[in-house]
């Protein structure tokens, strides 16, 4: 590899290599082309330095050094695969064993386990440190995730996420030594702390020791009852995350097998939440535009289409609240569209309908259960999975999804517009609401309808946007740690926004909670969430039906049932309300 005089110049197994400084000898080793082994350590997340599966031998050191942590120096000479680091790996691995549950065979995370993955690489014997193992209850005292700590090996991602990236804080290591274990302060469970069901544990956790709550069942059981009719919608993640359990590459636009999947797992209608997305934009651009001309109402208004990023508001900002949009989620308009308006058109009991929304999100099983959420009397939405749970529906059934072939959404609820499909990602609903609000204002179309200033995962954007000649100064933030500092500025008065966008999760939906889980050897050198959104953006650079407001059905709806937007019959069905939560029970 060339020098450069401002690098640092080292060699690694020796070839050499040049990094800038301040490089970790972990980087500079897959720089030189050797890939250590981690288990804590995650770019940017977490560097505890504390699981030593990553250790080095440094010529002249005295012992070995935790590549994650340790920089690289001038002259260094590094070895990453003697005899010594070799037995030492192994060593702690047989350790960490020694006082792991070693259910395999049954665990979620089997095949793409880390801790699976290393111990096989590594020869290691199960049992060779057997002795004392401690016993934990699973938690499962609430309705989006299961927390089994007899699985934890205590390389505290989890806790640098929930801590660092979104400021929840509501996790970390109880009791010292041989019986530490991750949880919350005093041996609280999670419904009873300020947790916002993010899932982004989940996403980091290296084993199986933290998963979404499993309703494959419920779903199979309304699929064998023949007094269901069983409708399915799927989020606009999904379809580009979906194919990562299947070995396809990150980002893969799965959209036509997925739709061809749950037709042949047997729903009697596979739609797209996309059209409920739409919809959602109808609602709150026209709840914006009322609250600009009204000088009396609460600005800037804030998005509600995040469930995690509500349930953060409603625990750490309830004075704020009146600045949420009163819109349902997407999810949620889907379910109270089809058990409403679908269900007169069709002539279909309402009771006898089963909606199953695929979101890339656990807190959409919370969400479900929220009050102001049975538009017709009955729950908008009676199950909620991830995208994980759907791919192993599709294993269970059966069904070789790499080779099947592509179908179309059903018709007359199928059809979504591109705009939709960008809620997505970070700043896509604020694009989405844009492209609707600045036609409807100025009564022209938009010669062009990217709103590149409001893309990308950087944590906060802002920019100012020009609404038929007024101003309007927009910000979408992604991450809760992000969150706060636009709400700190809210609250504060420092802040002279409109409009904000909002989403839980970094990155927004393609990197929800209930997406794909990688292991670090990936999420280290791929950026899930630009990779993800890129196969959402070339889908809606190439769309046909790019502006929510120029989609069929949602006029369909409007002139056949709601009326028009923001109309007490939209109020009852498609809005909802919030409340204050208690961040300690």
């Amino acid at each position: 590899m060339e020098k450069n005089e401002k690098n640092v110049n080292l060699k690694i197994n020796g070839v050499a290599v040049s990094v800038p400084p301040g490089t970790r000898l972990l980087d500079a080793a897959r720089a030189a082309g050797f890939n250590v082994p981690t288990l804590c350590y995650l770019k940017d997340i977490c560097n505890e330095g504390s699981c030593r599966i990553c250790v080095v031998e440094v010529k002249g050191a005295r012992s070995l050094v935790a590549s994650c942590s340790a920089v690289a120096t001038e002259g260094a000479e590094v070895f990453t695969n003697t005899p010594k680091v070799m037995a030492a790996r192994k060593t702690t691995l047989e350790l960490i064993l020694s006082n792991h549950e070693k259910k395999c065979l049954s665990c979620v995370r089997s095949g793409n386990c880390e801790l699976q993955k290393l111990s096989l690489e590594y020869g290691c014997d199960e049992n060779a440190y057997a002795g004392e193992t401690l016993k934990f209850a699973p938690e499962i005292n609430n309705p989006y995730l299961v927390r089994d700590n007899n699985k934890c090996i205590l390389c505290r991602r989890c806790v640098a996420v929930c801590n660092s990236v979104q400021s929840v804080g509501v996790i970390g290591p109880n009791k010292r030594g041989f019986f530490t274990n991750i949880g919350c302060a005093f041996n609280k469970s999670l419904d009873e702390v300020p947790c916002v069901a993010c899932g982004q544990c989940i996403n980091v956790c290296p084993v199986g020791a933290l998963r979404e709550k499993d309703d494959t069942d419920k779903v199979s059981a309304f699929l064998a009852d023949p007094d269901k009719v069983v409708i399915v919608g799927t989020a606009p993640s999904v379809r580009v995350g979906l194919g990562e359990e299947f070995g396809n590459p990150v980002g893969t636009d799965v959209e036509g097998k997925m739709v061809t999947a749950l037709r042949l797992m047997g729903f009697n209608k596979v739609f797209d939440v996309n059209m409920a997305a739409d919809m959602t934009i109808m609602e709150e651009g026209t709840e914006f535009l009322h609250r600009l001309s009204d000088k009396t109402a609460v600005l800037p208004m804030i998005t509600s289409c995040s469930p995690g990023w509500v349930r953060f508001i409603e625990f750490y900002y309830p004075e704020l609240l009146p600045h949420l949009s009163t819109c349902k989620s997407p999810q949620q308009m889907f379910g109270a569209i089809m058990k409403t308006y679908y269900a007169e058109k069709m002539n279909i009991d309402p009771a006898k309908i089963a909606v199953v929304c695929v979101m890339p999100c656990i807190a959409k099983k919370f969400e479900r259960g929220r009050d102001n959420q049975a538009a017709s009397g009955y729950d908008d939405v009676d199950v909620a999975i991830t995208t994980r749970e759907l791919a192993r529906m599709i294993k269970t059934y059966g069904l070789d999804f790499n080779n099947l072939p592509e179908s179309a959404f059903d018709n007359p609820i199928g059809e979504g517009s591109t705009a939709g499909l960008i809620f997505g990602a970070t700043g896509g609903v604020m694009e989405a609401a844009l492209r609707t609000v600045s036609e409807v204002v100025t009564g022209k179309t938009l010669d062009k309808l990217d709103f590149k200033a409001v893309r990308g995962v950087q944590g906060v954007k802002t920019a100012t946007v020009d609404v038929g000649g007024t101003p309007v100064k927009v910000c979408v933030a992604s991450g809760l740690a992000n969150a706060r500092t636009v709400m700190d500025e809210i609250k504060s008065g420092k802040a002279d926004y409109q409009f904000v966008e909002i989403m839980c999760c970094p990155g927004g939906c393609v990197n929800g909670g209930g997406q794909p889980v990688r292991p670090a050897s990936v999420r280290n050198t791929v950026d899930l969430r630009a990779e993800r959104a890129k196969a959402i953006y070339a889908k809606d650079k190439s769309g046909k039906l790019r502006r929510c407001h120029e989609n069929p059905i949602v006029k369909t709806l409007y002139a056949d049932y709601f009326g028009k937007p923001g109309s007490h019959k939209a109020h009852r069905a498609l809005h909802t309300s919030y409340v204050k939560r208690p961040k300690f029970k």
